[in-house]
Parts: structure tokens; sequence; C-alpha cells
């Protein structure tokens, strides 16, 4: 056998290298956990889902996730646990990074005790095998340690995608399955030299778990989303922008509002559906405490029959009733979003009792109405691109809290743009390839001059017409194509 052969493709001299140079402190899961001190107020408010959902693929301890000062959230590895796809991914990492930290002693436990893996407790994680046996995955025997790694990235590689949409639409995919990937690792080369990187860096990876990056004194990569996700992109020379996606209200924010729906006696939201973002809104409502929630009447909804359509599916994302207005144009030039407004405000005020108003509006027109019905309290909500200097200075004068529904946590508001996207999809769809497919079969046989009983008909319709199919170009292009029959 040739010499890179039999110490396993040069692994066995640098991993001896690696335990001179680490001794026990690997085979401790040293905790890169940093204080929140070291970094800016900006990382404070931060989310943990992506960090959690990375750890938990790429193999992280549980005791990790059971530390409460540790950034990953039991929730998430709980919730993990029950995905297939998840377990069969963390399972696989899980045994690779072993690998990968304890070539040697596994080397050895195989070449001189005749042991397989399943009989180094204390080396790998043995229920990651019996687990990934339930599932379905049942890894060869062989003396070959080498073979092991070169198996596990075999598998890794072929079913990292089917982790795809456990993570948010707006992550960039290619970006996080990459981490996942050994370069070359079902190679001699690749092997070896994934190896001598995470041996000579081993400090810089998180929680001393092997991934696919090139290392750097970045601190705890998984300290939260906001580090992690910045740090992601720009390792693939791109910059991550859109922070609500990973970032909330300060408690600040939260407390103000609680604090104004606490005071008042009844309590409804107003939007101005022209001057408002269903999605921000969608995630603001959802980023507040449910108790408070209960308290809030209703939402009611003023819409111009030229705005965003998602505004009526918003009903279906939140958990406060929902009353919508449409408004029709009289001159296609006007908006009457502003009169009917302020009337619905001035209804629910005189009529219903209603003393407390959440104005969702980025107009400052609603100036007029909040300086006239003085009695009512208002809060108000705004976009911080739309909202100008003058209206904000007029809020603090008055002394009415307002905040940024931008600032809000989005990233989990997936499930309403993948609605207001399929509704869309699906107008557009009806618009153009509306066709009845019954009218077509009587149009062919008058056409062809067949004359075919009803019986033979309905088969023709089940066999042939039922089982269409539709072909999508790599432009985007689709056509409908019908099975044929062999014409042998």
């Amino acid at each position: 056998m040739a010499q890179n052969e039999s110490d396993g493709f040069g692994l066995e001299k640098l991993s001896e290298k690696f335990y001179e140079a680490t001794g026990d402190l690997v085979e401790m899961g040293a905790d890169s956990a940093e204080p929140e001190e070291r970094y800016p107020d900006a990382y404070k408010r931060s989310t943990y889902l992506v960090v959690s959902q990375f750890a938990y693929l790429i193999g992280i301890p549980l005791n990790i996730f059971m530390n409460e000062t540790t950034p990953p959230k039991m929730e998430i590895y709980k919730k993990l646990s029950e995905n297939k796809n998840a377990r069969i991914i963390r399972n696989l990492c899980m045994l690779r990074n072993a690998f990968e930290k304890k070539f040697l002693k596994i080397l050895n436990k195989m070449k001189y005790e005749y042991m397989g893996i399943s009989q180094m407790p204390e080396l790998l994680p043995v229920e990651c095998i019996t687990e990934l046996s339930y599932d379905g995955i049942h890894l060869r025997n062989t003396m070959e340690p080498n073979q092991y790694v070169v198996e596990f990235n075999s598998l890794i590689s072929d079913r990292i995608n089917n982790c795809k949409d456990i993570f948010p639409i707006w992550l960039n995919w290619s970006y996080i399955k990459d981490l996942f990937i050994m370069p070359n690792g079902t190679v001699e080369e690749g092997i070896k030299k994934a190896a001598a990187v995470f041996y000579e860096n081993w400090n810089y990876y998180p929680y001393q778990v092997y991934m696919n990056w090139t290392p750097s004194d970045n601190g705890n990569i998984l300290f939260n989303d906001k580090k992690f996700v910045t740090l992601l992109y720009s390792w693939n020379n791109d910059a991550f922008t859109d922070f609500s996606k990973i970032t909330d209200a300060s408690a600040r924010t939260k407390n103000n509002i609680y604090e104004f729906i606490e005071k008042s006696n009844k309590t409804v939201f107003v939007v101005d559906c022209e001057n408002s973002n269903p999605y921000k809104l969608c995630a603001t409502i959802n980023g507040l405490d449910q108790t408070y929630l209960n308290k809030i009447a209703k939402i009611i909804l003023i819409d111009d029959i030229n705005a965003v359509a998602a505004w009526q599916t918003l009903g279906s994302f939140v958990s406060i009733p929902i009353e919508y207005v449409l408004i029709e144009r009289i001159k296609q030039n006007k908006s009457l979003v502003d009169i009917k407004l302020t009337t619905e405000v001035c209804k629910e005020f005189y009529e219903n009792s209603v003393d407390s108003f959440i104005l969702v509006s980025s107009d400052s027109d609603y100036w007029g109405l909040i300086s006239s019905v003085t009695r009512a309290k208002f809060l108000v909500m705004v976009e911080f691109e739309k909202t100008g200097p003058d209206i904000k200075n007029a809020l603090v004068t008055s002394g009415i809290f307002y905040c940024y529904i931008d600032d809000f946590y989005s990233g989990e508001s997936d499930r309403i743009v993948i609605s207001a996207l399929l509704n869309e999809a699906q107008r557009y769809l009806d618009q153009y390839t509306k066709i009845n497919l019954v009218e077509m079969v009587d149009s062919i046989c008058k056409a062809t001059r067949i004359d075919m009983a009803p019986a033979e008909r309905k088969q023709f319709f089940d066999k042939h017409i039922r089982t269409l199919n539709v072909e999508i170009s790599k432009t985007g292009e689709f056509s409908i194509q019908l099975k044929r029959p062999s014409a042998r």
C-alpha cells in the first residue's frame, strides 16, 4: 500500500502535531462565547434564529444550546430535532468533526485494536451513527478512517440542499451551503488541506467545530444573527443591509407601546394602506407581546384601490380582527384615503368610545386630524425613509410617541411575503393561461371529425388531458405539453 494511504492521506502526522500543540483542550469543547460588552450597541438588538439553525446543522454540541449564556437557542434545537433532513446533516457533521479533531486516536484504534466506529464511544458520538441508521443512512464498514471522511463529505454534499427551506428566503442559501462543503472533500489532497487549515486555526472555528471558511480572528462568529450574517456576506464579497431581518425594536420602543395600550380604555389600529408597508406592519404586530395585542379592539385598514394587494391577506397573519375599508377613486389622480381615515377615526372616537389610536402612516397629512381631535390619544408608527423631520418634530413637541416599523424584526415574515407573491402569480397566470379543457376537447373532436361516445371521451380526457405537463425553460418561458403514447 502506498505511504499516503497507510497514514490516512497524511493526516496522521498532521493530527499528531495538532495534539502536541493543543493537548486536551479540544477534547473539552472550549466555549468561545464572549460577553456582549465587547460589541457595539448595534449588536444588542439582534436575533438568534439564523445562528441557532446553523449551529444545529453544523453540529454545535447540545450543551452549548442548553447553556443560557451562549447564543444558540434550545427551542430551535428541539424544533430541528424533529426534522429528518436536519438530523441527518447534523449527525454527519458531528461525526466528521469528531474525525477531524481525533483522527490520530481513531486511526490507532482501527489499526492496532481493529475497532469499528461504533465501538469508540469515548472518541465518536455513536448516537449519531444510530440516528443515521434510523433515518436510512447506513455507513460503510471500513478500517480506513479517511474513507469515512470521504463518505461524510459525499453525504453532506448530496443532502445539504434538503435543508434549504429551514432558513428564511431572504438569506442567500449558496453562502450558507458552502460552509458545509469541504473543498475537494472526496479526494486525498482536499481532505489533507482542510485538516491542515483546521489544525492550524482550530481556536477560530465556532466552538471548535469544522466548517468551510477562511479562518480569522472574529471572536465568536455565532454571537448573534447580526454578526454572523454580516460576516457571512462579507466572506462572499457581498454586503447585507436589511437589518430589520436580523434585529428587533428596542425594549424602550416596545415598552412605550405597551404603556400606551395599558393606559387606554379602548385602542384600535388605523392604517393608511397607501402610505404604509403591509409586510413591515405585519412584522411589527407579530413582534409585540400577545397580552397587549389582546387589548386592541381591531385594525382598520383604509385602502385605496391602487394600493398593494397584500393588505387583503393581512388578517390571515395577525391575531387582531381586521376591518377592511376599500376606497374607490372618483378621479383617477385623486386618492380619498386621507379623508376616509379622518372620518373613521372620528366615528370610532365619537360613536364607539375609542379613546386611543395607533395611527400607521408615513404621510404628514394626518397632522390635521391629530391636532383637531385633541381629546383622543395617538401613537404613530412610520417608516424611516418616508417620514420627514417636520412631522417628527411636531409629534415630539406635542408629546406624541412615534416609532419606526422598520425597526421591528421581519426575519420571519416569509409567510405573508410568499402569500402575496403566490396570489399575484395566480392572478397573472389566470389572466394569460386560463383554458377550459372540456371545451378544448370539443373543439379538437370537431377539428379532427372524430365522433367519440361519452365514455370514450371521458377515458381520453382522463388519460391524455388531465396529465398535462408544464415545461419551464432557463429563461422562464413555459409551455404546456401533452403526454403522448409511444408510436410503437
